[in-house]
């Protein structure tokens, strides 16, 4: 298995380690090539001084925290106290440092992470590619000893991703709102867990859509997501253990297997073939429900809606310093009427009850979590057509979840010497205990074909 939070932590509390020496490794890494543009801004000082409390505090017989003193990246969309908030922007570059904390980064704090920066993203975090004319584009890490091409490395947490995918941190603080996690993850060869979003609370954060947002974290491990989750919603995940062979699995056709392209296929039509050797019980089935949601969603969907009601006085004064494809997008909002909102709501609450009796069925969902492998970088940055096909490609299958108000999970399921391809484990509302458990059995199901 890959090195991972949980790992490192029991290294450092059989005393094979301390927080600081690898804190020393993780911001050595942030410090590499690998990381340029992964980081806008650093907190080195702030976390040498959390993880050397964590020693002394261990040293002096206190019990070792879960994330002891580890390093773990903060999207910019995240108040850290002192720091200057900005999602990824030039637009709020002005505004104070933060007073305190967001809730999540408070929590983070309590269990002994060492925070190490806050990390690039998509500005605003409105789009699925992690492309910032601002602060440049980190280049995906998972790919570039495949492919000498620059590779997106997927948004909007595109810098948190790579600061996993690099080493430079445990776990990456992030959002997603219709994948936002999940794609940096898939195209990253990582895991991103998004839970159901009532189950973590987003104060303190700069809103993209306050119906869809989601506090969650990318990680190494699903154990580790199991780790991330249970400090960020300060629960405790209960996990049965069922075998594969005692769980009820679907794989839903509409519209989320269209258009894979030959390596996701692959890996994806592969990974079924494992877990179905292994006992478990997959059923093909349709999902109508989903081909509804262009219909649902045509006056521009939450996101527009919502992200216009926070931005229009800053659209207003300061347009020419937003990323123009990110404005285009938040100003779909503008045209969008009380009613048209007012009937988006109804219609998504409908559209989940009819979900839901199909989710009940199922202890879970498989689908790729995104289609394609990651894209070449350059179209995508200069090419205005080639960006948004590609986007609504990203968001097509994650976002379902979103608007499902349910919970996935990313995880890697490619062979060695491929690139990376996320196999997402999904389901309704307040599944997120199954979806992990799930999880679990397919990683470890999925681990002896990998090696």
């Amino acid at each position: 298995m890959t090195p991972d939070l949980t790992a490192a932590r029991a290294q450092i509390a059989a005393g094979r380690t301390s927080a600081e020496r690898e804190l020393d490794a993780s911001l050595a890494s942030a410090q590499a090539d690998a990381n340029r543009h992964a980081f806008i801004r650093r907190f080195d000082q702030m976390a040498r001084v959390a993880a050397s409390a964590i020693d002394r505090q261990t040293a002096a017989g206190a019990p070792l925290p879960l994330l002891a003193g580890l390093a773990i990246s903060v999207k910019d969309l995240f108040d850290v106290q002192g720091w200057v908030t900005t999602a990824g922007s030039k637009v709020l570059v002005d505004e104070s440092p933060a007073a305190q904390d967001s809730a999540a980064v408070a929590r983070l704090r309590q269990a002994g992470a060492a925070l190490i920066g806050h990390t690039n993203m998509t500005e605003f975090a409105f789009s699925g590619i992690g492309i910032n004319p601002h602060h440049g584009t980190p280049s995906n890490p998972a790919t570039a000893a495949l492919d000498a091409t620059p590779r997106i490395p997927g948004g909007s947490t595109s810098g948190g991703g790579v600061s996993v995918a690099t080493g430079a941190a445990w776990a990456a603080l992030g959002s997603d709102t219709g994948g936002s996690i999940r794609i940096p993850a898939a195209l990253q060869g990582l895991v991103g867990f998004k839970n159901t979003a009532s189950l973590t609370p987003a104060d303190g954060t700069i809103p993209l859509s306050t119906t869809l947002d989601t506090v969650c974290a990318i990680t190494r491990s699903v154990r580790d997501a199991v780790v991330l989750h249970e400090v960020l919603a300060q629960r405790r995940v209960r996990l049965p253990g069922r075998p594969l062979q005692a769980l009820r699995l679907a794989v839903p056709a509409t519209s989320m297997l269209d258009g894979l392209d030959a390596t996701v296929a692959t890996a994806f039509e592969r990974a079924l073939t494992t877990l179905r050797s292994a006992g478990a019980c997959i059923e093909d089935i349709e999902l109508p429900e989903i081909a509804e949601l262009s219909r649902i969603q045509a006056t521009g969907g939450f996101s527009a809606a919502e992200s216009w009601s926070w931005h229009r006085r800053r659209l207003a004064a300061r347009q020419a310093d937003y990323d123009p494809r990110v404005a285009a997008r938040i100003r779909r909002g503008e045209g969008m009427s009380a009613a048209d909102y007012i009937e988006l709501l109804q219609a998504r609450r409908d559209w989940i009850a009819g979900m839901d009796r199909t989710l009940r069925r199922f202890d879970a969902l498989l689908s790729p979590t995104v289609p394609v492998v990651a894209p070449p970088l350059a179209e995508l940055q200069s090419n205005d057509e080639a960006f948004f096909a590609a986007n609504a490609l990203m968001l097509r299958n994650p976002s379902v979840v979103n608007m499902v108000d349910g919970c996935a999970l990313s995880m890697p399921c490619q062979h060695p010497g491929e690139m990376p391809v996320g196999l997402m484990v999904w389901s309704g509302s307040l599944a997120d205990d199954t979806v992990l458990a799930v999880s679990l059995a397919i990683e470890s199901a999925l681990a002896g074909t990998r090696t």
